[in-house]
C-alpha cells in the first residue's frame, strides 16, 4: 500500500454551469478510490486569462489525501474532465466546461510531457492562490515557488470575487 500524501487540485471552468459542475466533480474526486478530501475553498469568479470573448471562469481549489502515483491521480482527473464535456486540444486558455489541475503533491517537483507539479503558473494566478491559502497552511511551501503567505504577497486579487 502506498503512503498517504497531501495534494492540492485546481478546479475551474467557464461553461455550461460551471458552479455545478465544480461541485460534481468535487464529489467525483472525493469518491475516488485512494482519496479522501481535507479541505475545498470557497468559489470564486475571475476574468479569463486568454481570449476575452467567453465567459468569466468560476475557480476552487480542493484538498486531497491521496495513495495514488501523481500520475494515476492525473489521469483520474482527466477521466473526470472527459465525463463533464471536456474537449482537449482547442484554443489555449479557452472556454471550456471543466479544468482540473493538480497543483501540488506533496513536496515532490515533478516534470514529465504529461505533468508539472507544482503547477507551473500557480505563484502568478490569484484565482488559484487565494482559494489555496483558505484550505491550506499560510506557511505551506510551494517547492521551487516558496512559502504560499509570501506568493500571496506579490499577486494582487484584483479582478477576483469570492461567490
Amino acid at each position: 500500500m502506498n503512503a498517504w500524501v497531501s495534494a492540492y487540485i485546481g478546479l475551474g471552468g467557464n461553461l455550461a454551469e460551471p458552479e455545478t459542475r465544480i461541485r460534481r466533480a468535487r464529489r467525483r474526486i472525493a469518491a475516488l478510490e485512494g482519496v479522501r478530501e481535507r479541505g475545498f475553498s470557497a468559489l470564486y469568479r475571475s476574468e479569463p486569462l486568454g481570449p476575452r470573448d467567453q465567459p468569466d471562469f468560476v475557480n476552487a481549489v480542493m484538498a486531497v489525501d491521496t495513495t495514488l502515483p501523481a500520475q494515476d491521480l492525473l489521469r483520474a482527473l482527466q477521466a473526470i474532465e472527459t465525463a463533464e464535456g471536456r474537449v482537449r486540444g482547442g484554443e489555449r486558455w479557452g472556454p471550456r466546461t471543466l479544468d482540473l489541475d493538480l497543483l501540488l503533491y506533496g513536496a515532490a517537483c515533478i516534470r514529465t510531457e504529461s505533468l508539472t507539479v507544482p503547477h507551473y503558473a500557480i505563484a502568478e494566478r490569484p484565482f488559484v492562490l487565494y482559494p489555496l491559502a483558505e484550505i491550506a497552511p499560510q506557511d505551506l511551501y510551494v517547492p521551487g515557488k516558496g512559502l504560499l503567505k509570501d506568493l500571496l504577497r506579490h499577486c494582487p486579487a484584483e479582478g477576483l470575487e469570492r461567490l
